[in-house]
C-alpha cells in the first residue's frame, strides 16, 4: 500500500521503558496500563480525545476482560465516543496497526486515529480448551506464552529454530552474532547518554506502579529495566542455546512489558496536532513478506523490498533504518542481502537489546526512527520487523524539515 495523505504529528507518539519479563510492570493490566499511559501522553501534549474519530488497539497477549479492546481501551482514555478493532500479528502487530490506521486516513473512513500497543508477557494467561473427545474428556491447554515462543504449528519449531536455520544457510557464524550484539548494545548507550537525552524525547518517566489500592507507591520506573551490561569478552564465553548451534543467550532478546501510542491523520490536522510547525512526518508506504517454513529471519527481505517499491525509492535513498531484531542473525541477513553495512542500522537502540513486549516493539522502534530522522535534517527512514509465522513487515516513513 502507498500512503499520500497520511501523517504523524511530531511528539503525537509516546512509549514507556520497556521492563524485563516478571521486573516492575508484570503484574500491570497491559489495556489498563495502555490507557493510563495514552491519557497521559495526551494531556501532557494537550490533545484531547475529542480529536480522534478512530481507534486501532494493538495487543498479542489475553488479559481479563480482554472481549471489550478497544472500545474498552477508547472508553479509559476519555475518548469513549470512538471505537475499533484489535489488531493482533505477533511482532508485526505495531506495523500493521499503523498501516491500518493510514488506510483508513487514505479512504476517508477516518481522520484521525489513536494507536495505542501494548503487551505484557509476564504472567501470561495459561488457557483451557474444552475437548470433550479427548480421554476422560480432558481439556487442551497451552500457556499462551512460553507455548507459541516454543512451537509454531506449520512450521513445526521453536523461534530460536527459525535463526539457526538462517544462520546455518547463509554461513553466518556465532563470532558474527556476538560482534553485531555489542555493537547493538553500543548503540543503545548513544539513547542513555546525558541523562537519557534521546529518550526523554518520546518516553512517559518516571512511572510510579502502585499497589492494588493506589495507596502505596511499589516502584518508580525510570527508564529500561533488564538491559544487560555486555562486553565482547562476556559474549565469547557463552554457549549456544541449542546443540550444534550458534545463538546463544545473550545474542536473541528476552520478553519484557510496556506500551506505546502513535496517531495518524491527515496532513493538516498533523501539522495543527504537531508540537513545532517545522517538522512533518509522512506514512509513505507499507510493505509484507513471508518466508519459507522455519526461516523467519529471512522475511525481512521481501518486506522491506515490498515497501521501498511501494514507495518508489531505493535502499540508497534510506537515512536511516530500524529493525525488530529477535535475534542477531536478523540483522546480519538482513544488511548481507540488502548490499549494506550492518553498522548503518538501529542508531539510538533495538529489540535486541531493550527487550520485545510484542505489541509495542515496532511502536517504539518506529517512534525513534522518528527522532533519529528529525536530529539528522530529516529524510527517507525504514522500519522493518519480523514476526511469528516466518513473516516480516516493514513501512517507510518521510520526514520533512522546513
Amino acid at each position: 500500500m502507498t500512503f499520500k495523505d497520511s501523517y504523524i504529528p511530531y511528539g503525537g507518539y509516546w512509549s514507556t521503558p520497556f521492563c524485563r519479563w516478571q521486573g516492575s510492570f508484570a503484574n500491570q493490566h497491559a489495556i489498563k496500563f495502555g490507557a493510563e499511559i495514552a491519557a497521559r501522553a495526551l494531556t501532557e501534549r494537550n490533545i484531547k480525545p475529542t480529536e480522534f474519530d478512530g481507534i486501532i488497539l494493538g495487543m498479542t497477549i489475553p488479559q481479563t476482560s480482554c472481549f471489550y479492546g478497544a472500545p474498552w481501551m477508547a472508553g479509559m482514555t476519555g475518548a469513549d465516543h470512538i471505537t475499533g478493532p484489535i489488531v493482533s500479528q505477533a511482532c508485526a502487530t505495531s506495523a500493521n496497526s499503523v498501516g491500518l490506521a493510514a488506510l483508513g486516513i487514505e479512504t476517508g473512513i477516518n481522520r484521525a486515529v489513536l494507536v495505542v500497543t501494548c503487551d505484557r508477557t509476564s504472567n501470561g494467561p495459561h488457557l483451557v480448551y474444552p475437548n470433550p473427545l479427548a480421554p476422560g474428556a480432558r481439556p487442551d491447554s497451552e500457556d499462551w506464552v512460553w507455548d507459541n515462543f516454543g512451537f509454531d504449528p506449520f512450521a513445526k519449531n521453536a523461534m530460536i529454530e527459525t535463526a539457526e536455520n538462517v544462520a546455518k544457510e547463509s554461513g553466518i557464524t556465532k563470532e558474527e552474532q556476538d560482534e553485531v550484539t555489542f555493537m547493538r548494545y553500543s548503540q543503545y548507550q548513544d539513547s542513555v547518554k546525558e541523562d537519557g537525552r534521546f529518550q526523554k524525547r518520546y518516553m512517559v518517566s518516571p512511572i510510579e506502579i502502585m499497589d492494588a489500592k493506589k495507596r502505596k507507591v511499589l516502584a518508580t520506573v525510570q527508564g529500561d529495566e533488564g538491559v544487560f551490561p555486555t562486553t565482547m569478552e562476556g559474549l565469547s564465553k557463552l554457549r549456544p542455546v541449542l546443540p550444534n548451534g550458534t545463538v546463544t543467550f545473550g545474542t536473541q532478546t528476552y520478553p519484557a512489558d510496556g506500551n506505546a501510542g502513535i496517531i495518524v491523520t491527515t496532513r493538516d490536522n498533523a501539522k495543527r496536532l504537531s508540537a513545532v510547525d517545522d517538522i512533518e512526518i509522512k506514512i509513505v508506504s507499507y510493505g509484507d513478506g513471508r518466508a519459507k517454513k522455519g526461516f523467519m529471519a529471512q522475511a525481512i527481505v521481501p518486506a522491506a523490498k515490498k515497501a521501498l517499491k511501494r514507495a518508489d525509492i531505493t535502499l540508497d535513498d534510506i537515512k536511516a533504518i530500524k529493525t525488530h531484531n529477535p535475534f542477531a542473525v536478523n540483522d546480519i541477513y538482513f544488511a548481507n542481502e540488502m548490499g549494506m553495512d550492518v553498522k548503518d542500522m538501529n542508531n539510538f537502540g533495538c529489540s535486541l537489546i531493550y527487550g520485545h513486549p510484542q505489541g509495542p516493539t515496532g511502536s517504539r522502534l518506529i517512534i525513534e526512527l522518528i527522532e533519529e530522522l528529525v536530529l539528522s535534517g530529516g529524510g527517507f527512514g525504514l522500519f522493518d520487523g519480523c514476526a511469528a509465522g516466518d513473516t516480516a513487515a516493514a513501512i517507510v516513513f518521510e520526514v520533512t524539515l522546513d
